[in-house]
């Protein structure tokens, strides 16, 4: 299988979990595939990149890891349940869920259109719901795992042209804490990890203007680091892990001291 990083913690209480990730083939879902399947998980992934994702898979399996790429849409609810619970039925119950997929397009305020806020609230906050809803029952028989929700430091911060994404961001948050409060009893975890900016192919080359990324660093983070996916993925890697065993509900933030 792959090797985790050196300098970084590896995680014996991940070896042979079965982790799920939504958004998995590309960006900060590909980091956090990555990084699991390094510390021994079995990983199972969605995305609608068929490509990338197919690729991704053959690529860890290759290499001795175990991982399973399914095409799903997570705005289709039922057809999206279903792919969760085929991952459990080919690599065992899934204790550790990865709610990462999302999507930032930027509209102007008062461009937007009832059916693109309707869209927006779909890919970025409803299906956290639906596929936790789906596998607190395999979590409860394991006696216990761990659900990640992908919030992002722009609903604390003063971005334009991203009113739907900003407030299912924010939602998110929200939907951690009551979550948390709901599966504590069961021993599953709950968290929220806000990224900063973080340098993915996308954002590089969609959203990205030459000199913003050194603007940025200089003027808005404390440390004077590039943000990359895998900075993501080792949150995801000990909020997973038996080590966060004790914390639930909570914000998590990975962004160079920016908020």
């Amino acid at each position: 299988m792959p090797e985790p990083t050196p300098r970084y913690a590896t995680y014996p209480s991940l070896r042979g979990k079965h982790a799920f990730v939504s958004g998995g083939a590309s960006g900060i879902g590909e980091s956090d595939v990555r990084e699991l399947a390094a510390q021994g998980a079995k990983v199972s992934f969605v995305d609608l990149d068929v490509e990338r994702g197919e690729k991704l898979a053959q690529e860890l399996n290759d290499s001795g890891a175990q991982a399973l790429f399914q095409r799903a849409d997570v705005t289709d609810i039922t057809d999206y349940v279903s792919k969760i619970n085929n991952a459990a039925e080919q690599l065992g119950p899934i204790t550790v869920l990865v709610n990462n997929a999302a999507n930032d397009k930027r509209t102007p305020f008062a461009d937007v259109t009832v059916d693109q806020w309707d869209t927006e609230i779909a890919v970025n906050i409803r299906h956290h719901f639906f596929a936790a809803q789906a596998v607190a029952p395999m979590m409860r028989g394991a006696g216990g795992g761990s659900i990640i929700n992908m919030g992002s430091i722009t609903a604390h911060l003063d971005f334009p042209n991203l009113t739907g994404y900003v407030a299912s961001k924010a939602g998110i948050e929200g939907l951690t804490r009551t979550q948390g409060r709901e599966y504590g009893k069961w021993n599953i975890r709950v968290n929220c990890i806000i990224p900063g900016w973080i340098l993915t192919e996308k954002q590089l080359e969609v959203v990205a203007q030459p000199g913003d990324i050194e603007k940025l660093i200089s003027e808005d983070q404390k440390i004077p680091n590039k943000l990359y996916g895998e900075d993501i993925a080792r949150m995801v890697l000990w909020l997973a892990a038996d080590d966060s065993r004790n914390c639930t509900g909570q914000k998590w933030v990975v962004d160079g001291g920016w908020m």
